[in-house]
């Protein structure tokens, strides 16, 4: 789609403007966020457009589609489509070989678990190999509480964080301060690291990789600007 506007702003309220008219979702819902951080760097996205819109260099505003248009609908069954990862958590499965991988899984993976156990009063089952070993049912219930606690927008940026993780725990940590972005980061692609340790960087993966860490940045920023008012 070639640029139609000259100029995007936002406005009290957290609407944000194209030449002085309200942007509206894909479902022709008016674009406002609930903060002006956010808001502000929306219309950033917006301004930095060339001759051309290309949706990919926009993810804030697509989370915020996400949000408006389609988690705020059924935000209950939003929610729950992201805490069923706690289900099969990354965090849970470890290598059974070689020894290097499973030592290098515990060192940077335990110590979020323990966090998790701390913060939610929960105990986790940890498995070798891929065989399936349910958790027990109350660290389930309080997980999906954390999640169903979270308003439309939060799930939005929280939903990257979980999907592109693969882990729950991982995303919950982050975002409640319990590790930073690259400790986040490092535990969820820890596999994907060795695996370009041992054979060498492949670099079709490694464009899939920078595509997947572009979405996991930009569910953590979305969540970062709603933390802030202005």
């Amino acid at each position: 789609m070639r640029r139609f506007y000259k100029q995007a702003e936002t406005e009290r309220g957290g609407a944000v403007l194209l030449d002085g008219k309200p942007i509206r979702t894909p479902g022709r819902k008016a674009l406002a966020l609930p903060t002006g951080a956010l808001a502000e760097a929306v219309a950033a996205e917006w301004n930095a457009q060339g001759e051309k819109i290309d949706p990919h260099s926009m993810p804030l505003t697509g989370l915020a589609n996400a949000a408006i248009d389609r988690i705020a609908l059924d935000r209950a069954a939003f929610a729950r489509s992201l805490a069923v990862y706690g289900e099969s958590d990354l965090l849970c499965y470890r290598a059974e070989a070689p020894p290097r991988l499973a030592e290098r899984q515990a060192e940077q993976w335990d110590p979020i678990l323990a966090w998790a156990r701390r913060r939610y009063d929960a105990d986790f089952e940890v498995a070798t190999g891929i065989i399936h070993r349910p958790q027990p049912p109350g660290t389930l219930d309080r997980l999906a509480q954390a999640v169903q606690a979270r308003n439309a927008f939060e799930l939005a940026g929280l939903s990257p964080l979980v999907t592109v993780s693969g882990s729950l725990i991982v995303a919950l940590a982050l975002t409640e301060g319990g590790i930073d972005l690259e400790t986040a980061w490092a535990a969820a692609t820890l596999d994907e690291q060795w695996q370009a340790e041992q054979w060498g960087e492949d670099a079709e993966a490694a464009k899939a990789l920078a595509a997947r860490r572009h979405d996991f940045e930009a569910g953590f920023r979305f969540l970062c600007l709603l933390g802030r008012d202005g």
